[in-house]
């Protein structure tokens, strides 16, 4: 089981202290959030695909549009993006930016339509295949303080140890480090000086306020293979569908360091290393209906995927002492070590479905502007396991997390053999409670693209923008307030995306 203890969103909500030595509930997030991907016409255009058929991302996006397909396609992707990073703790701020050239989307529609003058409603279809990524995780975060935070790590062990018996505290995940360290101790005697046979309360000789830096590096991305059809009747109606599978492989590092001034403790370093690799299966269910020529209406439905995780999770802890004479256990301190055991665990994750509708409008061959809208609800994910309790996840998943609506806006104006694409995305705030912070996401987007007999080569360039809240731990005082470093991360992740399509 995991024993994180860097908790990005738990210290909103007091009921869930409890919970510090979980995590698996941003792990449904983090794997539950999607942006709008696909090719570089799509990307241009906000990710407006609900209504808009004929584009290899319909394979992914809405499977009816395969339907739109008059002849054979092959695409190829290529992308690079910057993902810029500012954090601010104790008003001092500090910033990062991490690169990533990626494979976005590679497909191929392989159509099939039926000749003008079949007389029968069926007017053929096309199948198609694509590989798309889905999400990226590559990035890396912190903060560094030169002013005394308000609060130390070893608050948060005391806090956590409080209750557990000394011969299991050992195994009290990064709370058990910290015993192994000397970082807190138990209290010996009662307040009589009569000796307590295996206490279950600690202190620390350790006081003050410490400065503080953390640094999170993360790296990995969710990728998914499609396999999709879309069949075409009477030119009016067209349904589709299409069954993905998908697979994440997920990294993070991180490194949190206390320093002391004037104390028996010096310095300290937390050190956590976690690995996710796992596979899921979803569904994918669309139509689009024409009720003029000039409109589209669409609907889709997307699963949930399915998820089988197996992770590894390991962590390390050192203190450096000043040579402090530790009279209780007659022993002087200088470097102290601790370290986890490898921790390998397996477990499931079911992604909440999503429901979404759009129409598109055409002005002749002069171009179209396309809406969208969808409904998700974060707090229907769920996790599952053999290998630890996951009933306390699944309910910091229905008390953090809420419902949804996704609002995309785009279009297309031809000129010539030219094609100028804009777009916006408003993606809703994932959090049933904001604690005062919009950690909804916005996605401007543009694009030009040219068209060949054959060929077309399109460009788009989007910048998405969000806030999050981070705390590397929670400390709470009789008031239910959490006092622990909060620190406020504004993310720019601006990308590029080029793709050739060549049709037969």
């Amino acid at each position: 089981m995991r024993i994180i203890a860097s908790l990005v969103f738990l210290a909103l909500f007091p009921a869930l202290t409890s919970f510090a030595q979980s995590g698996y509930f941003e792990d449904a997030y983090r794997f539950s959030r999607v942006v709008p991907a696909g090719s570089a016409r799509m990307v241009g255009i906000g990710g407006t695909q609900w209504s808009l058929g004929g584009d290899v991302s319909n394979i992914v996006g809405n499977p009816a549009g395969l339907g739109f397909f008059r002849s054979s396609e092959a695409s190829f992707s290529l992308g690079y993006s910057n993902w810029a990073i500012d954090t601010r703790y104790l008003d001092q701020n500090k910033s990062y930016s991490t690169s990533n050239f990626s494979l976005p989307n590679l497909s191929y529609v392989g159509a099939k339509p039926k000749g003008n003058l079949e007389s029968k409603a069926f007017k053929g279809g096309s199948w198609g295949f694509s590989f798309q990524r889905i999400a990226n995780f590559n990035t890396e975060f912190g903060y560094f303080s030169d002013v005394l935070g308000e609060s130390s790590i070893i608050d948060f062990y005391l806090d956590d140890a409080f209750g557990i018996p000394e011969n299991q505290i050992e195994n009290r995940g990064l709370t058990g480090l910290a015993y192994q360290t000397y970082q807190i101790n138990p209290i010996t005697v009662d307040e009589n000086g009569r000796p307590i046979n295996n206490p279950n309360s600690y202190d620390s000789f350790v006081l003050g306020f410490p400065f503080q830096d953390e640094n999170i590096s993360q790296e990995g991305s969710a990728n998914q293979v499609t396999f999709g059809y879309g069949a075409n009747f009477l030119h009016k109606f067209f349904v589709g569908g299409s069954l993905g599978i998908r697979t994440i492989n997920f990294s993070s590092f991180k490194v949190y360091n206390e320093e002391f001034v004037n104390q028996p403790l010096a310095t300290s370093s937390l050190r956590e290393s976690l690995f996710i690799n796992g596979t899921g299966v979803n569904v994918n269910l669309g139509m689009i209906y024409k009720p003029v020529d000039f409109v589209n209406l669409g609907f889709v439905f997307q699963s949930p995927t399915w998820f089988a995780m197996s992770e590894e999770y390991e962590a390390g802890m050192t203190a450096n002492y000043n040579n402090y004479y530790f009279e209780q256990e007659d022993v002087t301190l200088g470097t102290e070590e601790a370290v986890t055991d490898l921790i390998i665990s397996s477990y499931g994750i079911n992604t909440p479905l999503k429901i979404g509708g759009g129409a598109t409008f055409f002005f002749g061959k002069n171009g179209f502007i396309s809406a969208d809208v969808d409904f998700v609800d974060y707090s229907r994910a769920r996790i599952s396991s053999n290998d630890f309790n996951e009933r306390p996840d699944n309910q910091a998943i229905r008390d953090l997390y809420g419902s949804t609506l996704n609002y995309r806006l785009g279009g297309e104006a031809i000129l010539n053999k030219l094609r100028f694409r804009a777009g916006y995305s408003l993606l809703g705030d994932p959090f049933s409670n904001t604690s005062g912070i919009d950690q909804s996401t916005q996605i401007l987007s543009g694009g030009i693209g040219i068209r060949f007999n054959t060929l077309s080569l399109d460009l788009s360039v989007a910048n998405q923008s969000y806030k999050t809240l981070y705390r590397s731990y929670q400390v709470f005082d009789d008031n239910g307030f959490n006092f622990g470093p909060v620190n406020e991360v504004n993310h720019s992740i601006t990308s590029g995306i080029l793709t050739l399509g060549i049709s037969f």
